[in-house]
C-alpha cells in the first residue's frame, strides 16, 4: 500500500470523534450513507451503493425540501453530507449548511466577494463545492482565498490568500483534502497568468508546496520538470515584456490514488488561446509543444514531485483544456486487469490510460470532430492542418469549439454496467486570427483571436440552420470497446453533471428544466422532474436514518448561458434562472411555489445613427471586453441582463457612468475605464442600438411568419 495508507494509521488517526481523517476519505466508498469527498471517493466515480431508489421504486420519488439560494446566477456545486448534516456553496462563494433529513437551515457563511471580482472570471461567479478534514470545511472564494470553515457553526478558522490578487486569478474548483494537505488550483488563463495547484496545512493554511503547469523565469533554478516543459515553448512567450502568464490554470479536476499515493490533475489553456501569440516560431506562426498545457498530470501529494504527464492536445490553440473530470477505476482489457484513468477533455476523444504510469492504452472520438484525423499508436492526436490557425493564419471553423464536447460537468461510472456517463455536446466555433493583436492586463479576453468573428446575422434561416447543429447529449460510453453503448438526447448543450447508483439509475438535470433519472443499462428515461430551470450541477446521494435522499442544486447559469448568443438558448427553450437546491426520497411530497411568469422586455432601442465606423469599433471593442458576459453580437440571454433590452441604452451618460465609471461594480459589471475610452464605449453602445434595431426588424419577419402559418 501506498505512503498515505501507512501514514493514516499514525498523525492523522486521532481527528475528532465524527471528523473527517484519512483512513475516513480512504474507505469513502464503504460508507454509502455519507458523501464526504467532491466525486463521492478519491476516484471520482460519483458511484453510489444504495439502492432503496431503483428502477422499480423511481417512480415513488418525490421533492423531500427545497431551499432557495439567494444569489440568481448559476449553480455548479456538489453538497457534501456527514452525519445528517449537508454543507453545499452557491455563487459568490457562499456556504449553506442544513439538516439533511428536513432542510432546516443550521448556517451560512459569505465570504464577501468585492462584486468587480466578477469581471475577473470567464465563465460566471460559480462555486463547485467544498473539502472536509476533521471538523473543518474548506472553501476556495471566487477573489482566491482558501477558507477554514467550523463545521458545526460556519465559523472562519483560518484564510488564505492563494493568488495574487492583483491579477486576474479566480478559484471555482472544489478543493481536495489529502493526508492533512488542502488541495486547490484557480482559474485566469483567458486574462493572462500562470497556472499552478498548490497544498495548504489544514490545520493552519500555511502553504507546503506550489506546483507551476507552465514555464516561467526561474532559469536555472527551475526543477527539472519546468526545464523539460521549457524546452516545447519558443523564444521568450514566458518571460518577455508581452508575456501574459502562459496560462495552464488547474481550475477543476483532481483524482488521488492512495494505493499508488498519486494525485491526477488536468491542466487548461494556453494564454493568450492563439499558439503564434503565445508561443511564436522564427516565421511568426505557432510552435511547440508548450507543455504542460492541456495535460494530466500525476504527482506526489506530499511534496508535489512530478511523476508522469501525458498531453491530450499538444500546442493547444482552439482552448482545449484537459481540467475535465478525471475518474479512476479498474478494468479488464485485452484480458488483464488494468489500473486505468479515464477522461473525456474538450477536444471530443475519450481517453484510457495506465494510471501508475501514463501509459497511453486507447482514445476516439465520443463526439464528432475536425481538429484531428485520428490518433497514433503512440497517442499522439493527427493533426488536420487546415484547423491550424495559428499556422495558416487563416480563420477556420472548427469542431468542437471552445466550449468542447464535454466541459466542467462530471461524468459517472458504473462499475456493474462498466460504463461511463458523458454529458456531451457538439457545437463548433469560427476561429478567426485577430490582427496585431496585443494583450490587455486589465480587463478583457486575452485569446488572440477575433470573437466577434462568428457572429450570427440577423437572418431567421440562417439562425436556424446553426440551431440544427448544436447539440446536447446523454452518452453511455464503453471505455474498453470505446464506443456508444446508448444515448439521450437533451433540448440543447449544457446539461448537468451525472450520479449513477447501485440502484440501475443514472441521475441529470438537463437545459430544458427537467431533473431525470434513466435506466443505467438502456437509457430508458424511469422518472422526471420540473425543475423550473436549467440544471448544471451534478446530483448526489445519501441516507439519514436509513432513508435514502437524492439531492440536486438547480440554476442556470455558466458559461454556456452567458457567451452564447441568446436567441439560440431560448429558440430551444427558454431558461431562466430559479436558484434551489432540490432534495428527494420515496413518497416525498412537497410542492415548489407557482413558476414565475416569464417576458422579456420588448425591444425598443432608440434609432441607429452611428457611422459605420463607429460601429465597427464598437463591434470589435464588444467582441473582445463584453461578449464574453453579455454574449456573441450582444443577443444575450437570461442569466445577465440583455444589452439590448437595458434601460441605459437610450443615455449616453448612463452608459458611460456603468462602463466606465464603474456604477454598478457591486453587482460584479466593474469599470472598463482602465481598457476603454469614453469614445470606445459610445462606440459599444452605438454597436448595440444597431444590433438591437436589426433583432427587432427579426423579430417582427418572425411575427409574420407565425401568423402566416395560423
Amino acid at each position: 500500500m501506498g505512503a498515505l495508507l501507512l501514514a493514516a494509521c499514525g498523525s492523522n488517526s486521532d481527528a475528532p470523534e465524527g471528523g473527517i481523517d484519512a483512513m475516513r476519505l480512504i474507505n469513502a466508498d464503504q460508507d454509502s450513507a455519507n458523501w464526504i469527498s467532491h466525486g463521492r471517493t478519491y476516484s471520482e466515480q460519483r458511484y453510489s451503493p444504495l439502492d432503496q431508489v431503483n428502477r422499480e421504486t423511481v417512480s415513488e420519488l418525490g421533492l423531500a425540501w427545497f431551499a432557495d439560494m439567494d444569489t440568481a446566477r448559476g449553480q455548479e456545486a456538489t453538497p457534501l453530507v456527514m452525519d445528517g448534516k449537508l454543507y453545499v456553496t452557491s455563487a459568490w462563494s457562499k456556504v449553506f449548511a442544513f439538516d439533511a433529513a428536513t432542510g432546516k437551515p443550521l448556517w451560512s457563511y459569505d465570504p464577501q466577494v468585492p462584486g468587480e471580482t466578477g469581471v475577473k472570471a470567464c465563465c460566471d461567479v460559480v462555486n463547485r463545492g467544498l473539502a472536509a478534514w476533521g471538523d473543518h470545511l474548506f472553501l476556495g472564494t471566487l477573489d482566491g482565498r482558501l477558507v477554514a470553515l467550523d463545521r458545526d457553526t460556519g465559523q472562519v478558522a483560518w484564510e488564505k490568500v492563494t493568488v495574487d490578487q492583483a491579477k486576474s486569478y479566480t478559484i471555482t474548483g472544489a478543493p481536495r483534502v489529502i493526508d492533512g494537505k488542502v488541495l486547490i488550483g484557480n482559474g485566469g488563463a483567458e486574462f493572462g497568468v500562470r497556472g499552478y495547484i498548490a497544498a495548504y496545512d489544514a490545520e493552519d493554511g500555511e502553504e507546503l508546496w506550489r506546483f507551476y503547469t507552465v514555464p516561467g523565469d526561474e532559469g536555472d533554478d527551475a526543477p527539472e520538470y519546468l526545464k523539460t516543459a521549457a524546452e516545447t515553448w519558443s523564444g521568450d512567450a514566458l518571460t518577455g515584456e508581452d508575456s501574459i502568464g502562459g496560462g495552464g490554470t488547474v481550475w477543476d479536476s483532481m483524482a488521488y490514488d492512495p494505493e499508488l499515493d498519486l494525485l491526477y490533475f488536468g491542466v487548461g489553456n494556453g494564454s493568450p488561446w492563439n499558439r503564434a501569440y503565445r508561443s511564436p516560431g522564427k516565421d511568426g506562426t505557432g510552435e511547440g509543444d508548450n507543455l504542460y498545457l492541456s495535460s494530466i498530470v500525476a504527482i506526489r501529494p506530499d511534496t508535489g514531485e512530478y511523476v508522469w504527464h501525458y498531453q491530450t492536445t499538444p500546442g493547444e490553440t482552439w482552448d482545449y483544456t484537459a481540467t475535465q473530470h478525471i475518474i479512476l477505476a479498474d478494468m479488464e482489457i485485452d484480458g488483464r486487469t488494468r489500473q486505468v484513468l479515464m477522461q473525456a477533455p474538450k477536444n471530443g476523444y475519450f481517453y484510457v490510460l495506465d494510471r501508475a504510469t501514463g501509459e497511453f492504452i486507447s482514445a476516439e472520438p465520443y463526439i464528432p470532430q475536425n481538429w484531428s484525423t485520428g490518433m497514433s499508436e503512440d497517442g499522439r492526436p493527427i493533426m488536420n492542418p487546415e484547423t491550424r490557425i495559428d499556422i495558416t493564419g487563416k480563420p477556420a471553423l472548427v469542431m468542437p469549439g471552445p466550449l468542447g464536447g464535454h466541459n466542467w460537468h462530471p461524468m459517472a461510472y458504473h462499475p456493474g454496467e462498466n460504463l461511463v456517463y458523458i454529458p456531451a455536446f457538439e457545437a463548433a466555433m469560427l476561429y478567426a486570427p485577430e490582427a496585431n493583436w496585443k494583450p490587455d492586463r486589465a480587463r478583457g479576453f486575452n485569446v488572440g483571436y477575433d470573437l466577434g468573428a462568428g457572429d450570427l446575422p440577423p437572418d431567421l434561416g440562417i439562425r436556424r440552420q446553426v440551431q440544427g447543429t448544436i447539440k446536447g447529449k446523454l452518452l453511455a460510453w464503453d471505455p474498453v470497446a470505446q464506443k456508444v453503448r446508448w444515448e439521450v438526447e437533451h433540448p440543447g448543450p449544457w446539461n448537468g453533471g451525472l450520479l449513477a447508483t447501485a440502484g440501475g439509475l443514472v441521475f441529470q438535470g438537463n437545459s430544458g428544466s427537467e431533473f431525470a433519472a434513466y435506466n443505467s443499462a438502456t437509457g430508458d428515461k424511469l422518472w422526471s422532474f420540473a425543475a423550473q430551470t436549467g440544471v448544471v450541477a451534478p446530483p448526489m446521494t445519501y441516507t439519514v436514518d436509513g432513508e435514502q435522499y437524492v439531492a440536486v442544486l438547480a440554476g442556470w447559469g455558466g458559461a454556456f448561458a452567458l457567451s452564447v448568443d441568446g436567441e439560440l438558448i431560448d429558440q430551444m427553450k427558454p431558461v431562466r434562472n430559479i436558484s434551489r437546491l432540490l432534495v428527494f426520497k420515496l413518497g416525498g411530497d412537497v410542492q415548489l411555489p407557482p413558476e414565475p411568469d416569464f417576458a422579456l422586455a420588448p425591444l425598443d432601442p432608440p434609432l441607429s445613427k452611428a457611422s459605420a465606423e463607429t460601429i465597427e469599433l464598437g463591434r470589435s471593442n464588444y467582441a473582445r471586453y463584453c461578449a464574453v458576459c453579455h454574449a456573441p453580437a450582444a443577443v444575450g440571454s437570461t442569466e445577465l441582463p440583455d444589452l439590448r433590452r437595458s434601460g441605459a441604452l437610450e443615455n449616453r451618460t448612463a452608459w458611460l457612468q456603468i462602463v466606465h465609471g464603474g456604477a454598478l461594480q457591486d453587482n460584479g459589471m466593474a469599470s472598463f475605464a482602465g481598457s476603454l475610452s469614453e469614445d470606445e464605449i459610445e462606440a459599444i453602445r452605438q454597436y448595440v442600438i444597431k444590433r438591437a434595431n436589426e433583432d427587432k426588424a427579426m423579430e417582427a419577419e418572425r411575427a409574420k411568419t407565425r401568423v402566416a402559418k395560423r
